[in-house]
């Protein structure tokens, strides 16, 4: 079992100006990572080829996610928010596809953020068509999404493992997987093995994000990180298993509100990042070890 380490963005820096750009990608190929998580949450203030050749001279893959934002949030039953949702969707997979990335993931399918009331029929419709009609632009650039259940806090739409291949099945489309974030999962899954198992089954287990249960450095929460790991072995799993962390010492302009990252978790971004990467590889190590196999 061999996986892809990335690390996300806002790890390193809240903008992507070129200065901003360089020293995440940089910052990310020198903690050891083999792919930077990118967040196009306004699309428009990325600019794909310079990211393109920035990833080349540091020898970094990368990806892509957003969430979306009430004027944007495809689960609408307002036609006109729809359609701005599938503009941002459709800037951003433009992005990734000139960055030279082949999975856009996240939050596509709803906005990020708390909901007063259950997702309409209407609403659930709008969005399954949504990343339908995005799945076969994506597929023309061969990408790949990747659909982030998150928290009741911050969606209606999927909260949990088998929720996510439902709505996948419904979308009906062979390069819609799901992607699997510990930190939601500790807050709406009865199990992390089954999680795995029920993701892999359907063969739809696509992306994962190692977070902790307070976002802060891994290990120090409450995630069962060796029943996870050990359901990634199980499963053989070889894709991408990118560390998410949130602290006030980064900020981007409106995803720390939406997530509300009120504090400090961390201060030195160095040290957390090699740390991380450091237990997602001893953990996965110590899983295949278990079953007699090479570490990942």
């Amino acid at each position: 079992m061999a996986v892809t380490h990335g690390v996300h963005a806002l790890v390193w820096t809240g903008g992507w100006s070129r200065d901003e750009a360089e020293r995440a990608i940089a910052s990310s190929a020198e903690a050891g990572y083999d792919l930077i998580e990118i967040a196009p949450i306004d699309p428009t203030g990325f600019d794909g080829d310079m990211t393109a050749q920035l990833l080349q001279q540091y020898g970094l893959q990368v990806s892509a996610s957003l969430g979306l934002s009430d004027d944007t949030d495809v689960s609408s039953e307002d036609p006109d928010v729809v359609a701005r949702g599938r503009e941002r969707l459709a800037t951003a997979l433009g992005v990734l596809r000139d960055s030279g990335g082949t999975t856009l993931c996240g939050v596509l399918y709803s906005k990020l953020g708390k909901y007063s009331a259950p997702a309409t029929e209407r609403g659930r419709a709008n969005s399954q068509e949504t990343i339908a009609w995005l799945a076969d632009k994506a597929a023309e650039s061969g990408i790949t999404l990747a659909l982030e259940f998150c928290n009741r806090y911050e969606t209606n739409v999927i909260n949990t493992t088998q929720e996510t291949l439902d709505f996948i099945a419904a979308v009906d489309r062979p390069n819609v997987m799901a992607h699997l974030d510990t930190y939601h999962m500790n807050i709406e899954e009865h199990s992390f093995t089954e999680a795995v198992r029920a993701a892999a089954a359907a063969g739809r287990l696509g992306y994962v994000h190692v977070g902790e249960s307070h976002r802060g450095a891994l290990g120090t929460g409450s995630i069962p990180w060796t029943e996870f790991f050990t359901a990634l072995d199980e499963v053989d799993y070889s894709g991408i298993v990118t560390f998410e962390s949130f602290s006030s010492e980064v900020v981007h302009r409106t995803l720390s509100n939406d997530l509300a990252i009120w504090r400090n978790l961390w201060t030195d971004n160095r040290t957390l990042a090699r740390d991380a990467l450091a237990f997602t590889k001893a953990g996965l190590a110590e899983a295949a070890a278990r079953r007699g196999q090479a570490p990942a």
